[in-house]
């Protein structure tokens, strides 16, 4: 259940997105092409590793707190190595306690043999999304960041995303995050809520969210 982007599953999806949603229609063409980047450098548990250092916190946190993480592994982050490690180790490089305690579960689950993420790959969203929830310290964000951007899925909807709910207020203006209401206000994107959420990322990234809503829309007709 991969899913591997290529130029014409691009369009096609496009043209879906396109057709489907007004707003996202006139976002897609003010943004034009956007570079589709995937986590192809790391393995399955790094990522998930970052994703848990990243919890609740800034990019530019998390980029100091990882970098620190990756010079305490000498540069090399295996679950046989930090599985090893004490609370108080990972305290050090500024983890809490909680993150410091889930990295060390993770790293035991699948050192120790329990936890075999390679299996994912061809699971279903569904079932990878279950599976991974089973993890202490993986939650729903967590979960579909793993599915959209390690495992390249093409429906995740990230309504726990602080990122793209800025954007999603943007666009829509308006102040009903509920999930449900984020749902249903995009149930057309499906099957392919990873590349819109994808333009979200995009619009608030290149600071398209800072133009009135109201503006933008009027110079995109």
């Amino acid at each position: 259940m991969t899913s591997m982007l290529n130029n014409t599953d691009v369009k096609e999806q496009l043209d879906h997105l396109k057709k489907s949603d007004h707003r996202l229609c006139k976002l897609i063409d003010s943004i034009g092409d956007i570079d589709i980047h995937y986590y192809s450098d790391i393995d399955g548990y790094t990522f998930l590793v970052r994703e848990i250092v990243g919890q609740m916190i800034s990019a530019q946190v998390k980029k100091i707190l990882y970098n620190r993480f990756v010079i305490l592994c000498d540069g090399e982050i295996t679950a046989h190595k930090v599985a090893a490690f004490n609370i108080e180790k990972l305290r050090d490089v500024g983890l809490s306690t909680s993150k410091s305690r889930y990295i060390i579960n993770l790293s035991k689950e699948i050192s120790e043999g329990r936890l075999n993420l390679g299996e994912l790959d061809n699971k279903s969203d569904e079932e990878v999304f279950k599976t991974l929830l089973k993890i202490c310290g993986v939650g729903k964000w967590t979960a579909k960041m793993y599915l959209l951007f390690y495992l390249k899925r093409n429906d995740i909807l990230p309504v726990e995303d602080m990122a793209f709910i800025q954007a999603y207020k943007w666009l829509y203006d308006t102040d009903d995050i509920k999930p449900s209401s984020i749902e249903k206000q995009c149930q057309n994107w499906h099957p392919y809520a990873s590349l819109a959420s994808r333009y979200m990322y995009k619009a608030l990234d290149s600071g398209l969210t800072k133009i009135p809503i109201n503006e933008f829309l009027s110079k995109s007709q």
